[in-house]
């Protein structure tokens, strides 16, 4: 009878150990998902930085009078390229740099020749591709970063996030200022 009180108590102990294991585990997992998240936007971002001057080099070639639009762009590129800080001030930067192409791209348009040129006809089209990766590795960690939530705040796994110190990570949105090809006029 001793044996089957002591199996009794080992069962005991061992199920909700092996239950905060697995969550344990999967906290591990869903944070470290949201951090691959985090850096595949990092590279996509990077790629945006590096694309910015092309563009400003080819619209100035065409709207030379343009300067303070060119140096608020390459100022924001800068800023938000060396912004490592929190999430919350990343996306404040990202926004006031998208709101910059958006103004830059606005005043492209009223050179038309400009934009029936091959060179801005390519680097715009690039430009797509990059805020469309943007745009998928931003909805892969925010994806993430829900399911972490998920897990720190729903019972019971939230008792071992709360007791091993996971934080869930801050959502990163920005609206895309380069979501369709330009429209050729000629």
């Amino acid at each position: 009878m001793d044996a089957l009180v002591y199996i009794g108590i080992l069962l005991a102990g061992l199920v909700p150990g092996l239950y905060m294991l697995a969550q344990y585990n999967s906290l591990i997992e869903l944070r470290n998902r949201t951090r691959q998240g985090w850096s595949d936007i990092d590279a996509a971002l990077k790629r945006r930085y590096d694309l910015i001057p092309r563009l400003v080099e080819i619209v100035r070639g065409y709207a030379a009078h343009e300067r303070e639009v060119f140096e608020q762009i390459i100022t924001l590129r800068d800023r938000c390229a060396a912004n490592h800080g929190p999430v919350s001030s990343r996306a404040k930067d990202e926004i006031e740099l998208v709101n910059g192409l958006q103004i830059l791209l606005a005043r492209a348009e009223a050179y038309p020749e400009l934009q029936a040129g091959a060179p801005f006809q390519s680097l715009h089209a690039e430009l797509v591709k990059t805020e469309d990766g943007i745009q998928a590795a931003r909805s892969s960690y925010n994806r993430h970063v829900r399911n972490l939530r998920n897990k720190c705040e729903s019972f019971p796994s939230s008792l071992v996030a709360q007791m091993f110190g996971f934080r869930p990570s801050p959502f990163f949105s920005v609206e895309s200022a380069l979501r369709e090809a330009p429209e050729v006029r000629i």
